[in-house]
């Protein structure tokens, strides 16, 4: 016999709908007590106070409501502020407060028809550290490279050098610097200015910086090589002795920015060979020193670096 299939008429599926409505509307409009789980923020933590270590961050409510409120304050995720300017104090930076103290100012935070019935857990603990402030330098972190011939005209500067910063006084202790973020260039020809910020580890999120920046400066030039003859003195030659040497130049090559190179001259170095060295050390030459040029010389050599003489009898 060939098999024969039924359809299931449309008004009995209508009957199973409306029945499923009429059930839902029924069974949610009925109070019933549950738990929830909330997130909590702290309000007001007092000023000369700061949280060394984080507290819970959510507690449990038993509530009495109808189904339909319970389902909007399990989906609404709302977070339940708890006044914290009021303390008991436990021992050293050990604090608690008492939520069940706050059950007037957590009902008002609750949907209209909810009533709050318990709070758990009943104590919660905040430990918090005496604020104080330090004043700290900054240390920057560099990677940078000159394109060929350049290089910096003056020493980088960081601007601020030092900032603020403010935090339990068992943290600010261990604290002497703080790292900039490394800044990187590559090829650099020309002055830059490139702001950069402040790192701050993990063991230091709860420190408050004043600032949260600093500006790394370099001025940059081009560097050229120029040669100049200096005369040289002796100093520190005993009366009744003469020498005779065989120059009374050295030749100084020097680096100079670009920008400087025209106020270099032969003025701009002063060259002296102490003969109270060589004689001391037994040497038979003298040694060349530069004791006075200019600041902005990058480098330099003098050549030769020894200077054979004879004494005159």
């Amino acid at each position: 016999m060939a098999k024969t299939s039924k359809k299931i008429p449309k008004t009995f599926i209508s009957f199973l709908i409306i029945s499923f409505v009429i059930w839902f509307l029924i069974t949610f409009s009925k109070e019933y007590v549950t738990v929830v789980t909330c997130p909590v923020i702290y309000k007001n933590i007092p000023q000369n106070r700061l949280l060394q270590k984080k507290p819970i961050k959510e507690i449990e409510i038993a509530i009495k409501a109808s189904g339909f409120k319970i389902l909007r304050t399990k989906f609404n995720n709302k977070n339940i502020e708890l006044e914290a300017s009021k303390l008991q104090k436990k021992k050293g930076s050990n604090f608690y407060l008492l939520p069940k103290n706050q059950t007037i100012k957590i009902q008002k935070q609750l949907l209209t028809g909810v009533e709050l019935q318990e709070i758990m857990p009943d104590t919660i603990y905040l430990n918090l550290g005496v604020l104080g402030s330090k004043k700290v330098a900054l240390k920057p972190n560099l990677d940078i490279s000159y394109h060929i011939g350049y290089d910096l005209l003056d020493s980088i500067t960081v601007k601020p050098d030092s900032i603020v910063i403010s935090g339990s006084k068992s943290q600010l202790q261990k604290i002497n610097y703080l790292n900039l973020s490394t800044l990187t260039l590559k090829g650099v020809k020309s002055d830059f200015s490139n702001q950069v910020f402040i790192s701050k580890s993990e063991n230091q999120n709860s420190l408050k910086f004043n600032l949260l920046k600093a500006t790394i400066t370099g001025k940059v030039d081009k560097f050229t090589e120029g040669v100049l003859q200096i005369p040289f003195t002796i100093t520190n030659l005993p009366e009744n002795t003469s020498l005779t040497i065989l120059t009374e130049n050295v030749e100084v090559v020097y680096i100079v920015a670009l920008s400087n190179f025209a106020k270099v001259s032969e003025a701009s170095f002063k060259v002296e060979c102490d003969f109270s060295i060589s004689e001391k050390n037994n040497l038979g030459y003298l040694i060349p020193k530069i004791i006075s040029k200019p600041n902005f010389i990058k480098s330099f050599k003098i050549m030769p670096a020894k200077i054979d003489y004879l004494i005159q009898k």
